[in-house]
């Protein structure tokens, strides 16, 4: 589904450069619920950035769904957006003048395909994430989890190869924050969704399929959990939390400064 190799990316600032991403090679599968977790100025956002084609990389390919994407021009790459990728944010980016149900629907208004079909698939995303007594409402008239799981179902309304969401529990408590993750699940399980997420939040992490560790730019661990053996949810975040105390642990080794 996503390939990513040998991924680098610097800024340049006056005559310096700064290199964020160091070679990084990673794939997601089709169905695949993974997160990517570090340290600020890890390369978490850059890496999403380059994968949503705002931003170029000078080295290294991505290939989505068997295109690649360097080299697109900016028409190209505003299709991948609109029709390949679904984007779910931190802060929500719902519009407020429209209602629950027009938020969902806002990517089909863009492209004027406002079809029947679109219609249909709306009303199922809006009862299978459990906000469909909300539909008529307004943002400022809900909960965050309820603007949060209006926006996840959003991203799926152009049924996309894959959907990015960046930090998507950073704003909720504990309680909306699992409703959220618990709606990807849905996603994933009843319409054959693909994840990709950004988050310092190991408990929706723990969620995932795999969880990949980013350290100054490249690839320090990835964790894959046992989903036949017995190893519970609580279990694989234990084992990400103390995977992520080791990587900090290193970090501040003085041979590593």
């Amino acid at each position: 589904m996503l390939f990513i190799k040998n991924l680098h990316k610097s800024y340049h600032s006056g005559n310096k450069s700064y290199t964020v991403l160091k070679g990084i090679d990673l794939s997601v599968a089709e169905q695949e619920f993974v997160a990517v977790m570090g340290p600020s100025g890890s390369g978490k956002s850059t890496l999403l950035n380059c994968i949503s084609c705002y931003i170029p990389f000078e080295e290294g390919s991505i290939s989505l769904g068997g295109q690649n994407l360097k080299g697109l021009n900016e028409d190209a790459l505003a299709k991948i957006r609109n029709e390949k990728l679904g984007f779910v944010f931190q802060d929500f980016m719902l519009l407020d003048g429209l209602t629950v149900r027009e938020n969902i629907l806002v990517p089909r208004i863009i492209k004027d395909k406002v079809e029947p079909e679109a219609e249909q698939l709306a009303d199922a995303l809006l009862s299978l994430f459990g906000i469909a007594h909300i539909a008529a409402k307004y943002p400022a008239e809900i909960s965050g989890g309820e603007r949060q799981r209006t926006a996840v179902a959003r991203s799926l309304i152009n049924q996309p190869l894959i959907i990015l969401a960046d930090e998507p529990t950073g704003n909720l408590d504990s309680k909306s924050s699992r409703t959220v993750i618990e709606a990807f699940e849905n996603a994933r399980k009843q319409l054959g969704a693909t994840i990709f997420m950004v988050t310092h939040d190991s408990f929706a992490a723990s969620f995932c399929d795999r969880v990949i560790l980013l350290k100054d730019g490249a690839v320090y661990d990835s964790l894959t959990r046992t989903m036949t053996g017995s190893e519970s949810r609580d279990m694989f975040q234990d084992r990400l939390l103390a995977a992520i105390k080791q990587m900090s642990a290193i970090e501040g080794r003085p041979d590593e400064q």
